[in-house]
């Protein structure tokens, strides 16, 4: 049985609103599809995302994907925060025009750390690029004096 997508995730309004004017906005990614296993995010590709040669920048690949996965890993501990420790990215064939579309899951979980896969698609289902990703989950949010508990 799939998945019903969240169509609204507490967190959502206040992802949205602390994504404004940071590189996630600049580059345009957006939130396609949240499950509490997968998270769908994609983005339509403008000639800022190209390097010298013509094709999609691996650094918006690598973004995207980083995104997806810390996306998912938010959602399965929405009372902690999470930060990447380690993102391996594989690059199979280039991009020039069209949507990109990232799908993330997550791997595996532990109590401190979880590991993460996330793979990006053409249009046409290609896949274009993979990753994975290790994140460190710190115990709690920051309260609103500002004090953190770890």
């Amino acid at each position: 049985m799939a998945e019903e997508p969240i169509k609204s995730h507490p967190d959502l309004a206040r992802w949205e609103k602390s994504s404004k004017n940071t590189f996630w906005d600049y580059l345009g990614c957006e939130i396609e599809d949240l499950q509490m296993s997968k998270v769908v995010v994609s983005l339509m590709i403008q000639p800022h995302h190209l390097n010298l040669i013509g094709i999609l920048h691996g650094g918006v690949h690598a973004t995207m994907i980083d995104s997806a996965m810390g996306l998912v890993a938010m959602l399965v501990r929405p009372d902690a925060s999470i930060v990447t420790v380690n993102l391996n990215m594989n690059y199979l064939a280039p991009m020039t025009e069209g949507r990109i579309k990232v799908e993330a899951e997550i791997v595996h979980a532990s109590r401190k750390l979880m590991t993460a896969q996330a793979f990006a698609r053409k249009d046409n289902g290609e896949l274009c690029a993979f990753g994975t990703g290790t994140f460190r989950v710190i115990d709690s949010l920051p309260t609103s004096g500002g004090d953190k508990a770890i």
